[in-house]
């Protein structure tokens, strides 16, 4: 089941207040461990076994804008290295997650900023986020969530970390436009056992130029994450930013889902509430191609 969430309802509160990550402020929902993610077999005092192999998949064509950039990077410097993601690692029975960060644009732009590194405390964590913002910020053309979701796939079979979960975190302002269907690359990871997780980013007004989208969290819900326990937060205001890779960071590292999760109007029968081709139908009407 997915469930979709608004930044400005989703607080962490019991971990703000230095407690456990089990609760969350009101008004939102309240989260509880996923009882019902994909577990796979870990050797017990295996030093390579991690509680989830993370995948952060960062969106950097032209529609996000360099101030939207710089915000995305210091959000997730920031998270890895605050108390609260800090206590939600510890949490884990093994106590340590293993991450990798790559940006994508095109079906063939993808780049590796952060190969595969263990978080198990606070070193690992400001090595991390020491590298990510150390990277030059770039940006490029087109927007392929399929050619993301593709390169992060094989990412696992090369991770020397044995992770009882593995996610692919998908961030992202608009539909894809370029390569495969997002379903077709969607389907395939869920096949595998991958749960997928998304970060639309909606905080400008939809714009031709751009090739935004009304409702893109509609299509993120719809047509990009799935797996048991997945998730859409949505970021529509540019102040939330930073908050919402928080709190995603945290949702993914406790493998939490809500307790009351939100009825998805598309279900498998249904039409989606967004085509999942909008992207590639923006894309061919505009340039003819």
């Amino acid at each position: 089941m997915r469930m979709l969430f608004s930044i400005g309802a989703v607080l962490v509160a019991g971990v703000l207040a230095g407690g456990d990550v089990a609760g969350i402020a009101a008004p939102g929902p309240k989260f509880e461990p996923a009882r019902n993610q994909p577990q796979r077999q870990a050797a017990d005092g295996d030093a390579q076994s991690v509680d989830v192999e993370l995948i952060l998949a960062v969106d950097v064509s032209y529609s996000m804008d360099m101030d939207e950039l710089a915000i995305q990077r210091e959000g997730y410097a920031q998270a890895i290295q605050s108390k609260e993601f800090l206590q939600a690692l510890k949490a884990g029975p093994n106590g340590r997650i293993a991450v990798t960060y790559f940006e994508w644009a095109a079906s063939t732009d993808q780049k590796i900023i952060i190969p595969w590194r263990l978080i198990d405390g606070p070193e690992t964590a400001d090595a991390v986020a020491t590298e990510i913002l150390k990277t030059p910020i770039r940006r490029a053309s087109r927007t392929s969530i399929s050619g993301a979701i593709t390169f992060a796939m094989p990412l696992f079979d090369e991770d020397p970390y044995h992770g009882l979960r593995r996610v692919i975190d998908i961030s992202g302002d608009g539909p894809n436009n370029n390569g495969s269907p997002v379903t077709l690359a969607r389907d395939a990871a869920l096949e595998k056992g991958i749960v997928i997780n998304g970060l639309p980013i909606m905080v400008k007004e939809p714009s031709y130029s751009t090739m935004d989208i009304d409702n893109l969290d509609y299509y993120y819900e719809d047509c990009v994450v799935g797996g048991p326990g997945s998730f859409v937060i949505t970021i529509k205001d540019r102040d939330k930013f930073k908050e919402a890779i928080r709190t995603k960071l945290l949702m993914e590292v406790a493998g939490r889902t809500p307790e009351r999760p939100v009825v998805r109007v598309a279900d498998k029968d249904k039409e989606p509430r967004v085509s999942c081709t909008i992207g590639e139908k923006i894309w061919s009407d505009r340039w003819g191609r």
